[in-house]
């Protein structure tokens, strides 16, 4: 009853420390057999996101079975964190966000995630992974799209099964009354029937939470074309607004050669809702993250798959239950990681 009353943020971060304690049983599972392989595992993480991660990057690799992982350090990972990183994710390559240039494009809101991949796709093929994801099952379509070369994106919902169409398209499918205010997405699409002199371009509503960057593809010249576009539609002053860079990865993705849009009944945002047996690829996103325990669930299942321990449904109401389970985590957190400690 309390946690009801509580503050948004705050019941986040109560319902964000619960589901910490529920998976760390990932500790437990065997660590990524990294290969360089020409494919790249990217993500940038801080320590409050490190458990969730490794269900997201362990789950993924074990169905995909190749790559390398790279990590942007948002800044906040400690020694520890890199200690864990380098036993259980093949010692990574870990990028310090600092390091980034921008240049011309905003600081923070996951533009320098961006740049980064435009930056070093030329050889490699990039698959973007937020932490807040898990994968429940074989990933044929992923496979495919790396061995075709093929740029993919999960999509926004199902309204991104449109497709990727040319600007006006998406402006008057999507936006049928018109320009919109409101979220910045929203002011930007709505106004795409508004661009002139476009060249071909086509804009796909995408999200950002999982994308693949064919290798060798376009770079920060496109993304300086979105740029301009989004200045000339909705003003100069939104370019550092939180949601711009998930609008430029929609852009450039829809810009690739035959990309990949993933079928959503398999490769979906949980809003709250069931979810399906067809379901491969799941991103908990935003206010529905810790909703009816399917977070959980879903990480527990993957934990399962990669090999962790058997995993009881323990009586949360006994307190020495509870304590011998604390005990075993936190043994095995210190043993995970004594041996890289410095």
């Amino acid at each position: 009853m309390l946690n009801r009353i509580l503050p948004y943020s705050w019941r986040t971060k109560v319902a964000a420390k619960r589901h910490d304690r529920s998976i760390r049983a990932v500790l437990d599972t065997p660590p990524v057999r990294a290969a360089d392989d020409g494919v790249v595992l990217f993500s940038m993480i801080g320590t409050r996101v490190l458990l969730p991660y490794l269900v997201a990057v362990k789950s993924l690799w074990h169905q995909l079975d190749r790559g390398r992982i790279v990590i942007l350090d948002d800044g906040s990972l400690t020694a520890h964190d890199k200690a864990l990183l380098d036993l259980h994710c093949g010692r990574p390559e870990v990028i310090p966000i600092a390091t980034v240039d921008t240049g011309e494009f905003p600081h923070g809101g996951c533009w320098e995630r961006f740049l980064t991949i435009l930056d070093r796709r030329a050889d490699e093929y990039w698959i973007q992974l937020d932490s807040d994801t898990v994968t429940l099952g074989p990933v044929p379509e992923l496979t495919d799209a790396i061995t075709a070369n093929r740029s993919f994106t999960l999509l926004g919902g199902t309204d991104g099964e449109i497709g990727a169409l040319p600007l006006h398209e998406i402006a008057r499918t999507l936006y049928p009354g018109g320009p919109e205010g409101g979220h910045v997405q929203a002011r930007f699409e709505s106004r795409l029937g508004q661009a002139d002199g476009a060249p071909g371009w086509r804009y796909v509503r995408g999200c950002a939470g999982f994308t693949g960057f064919a290798a060798g593809g376009a770079g920060r010249e496109r993304a300086s074309q979105f740029l301009a576009l989004l200045v000339d539609l909705i003003g100069a002053e939104s370019k550092p607004i939180w949601g711009t860079e998930q609008i430029a990865s929609n852009f450039h993705i829809a810009n690739e050669p035959d990309p990949l849009l993933l079928p959503s009944r398999r490769y979906l945002n949980y809003w709250g809702e069931p979810i399906g047996p067809e379901a491969a690829f799941v991103h908990f996103v935003g206010t529905h993250r810790y909703a009816k325990g399917a977070y959980a669930d879903a990480s527990l299942d993957a934990i399962r798959t990669v090999g962790g321990e058997a995993i009881r449904h323990e009586d949360r109401r006994d307190p020495s239950v509870e304590h011998t389970a604390r005990m075993r985590a936190a043994g095995s957190s210190l043993r995970n990681a004594a041996p890289k400690a410095t």
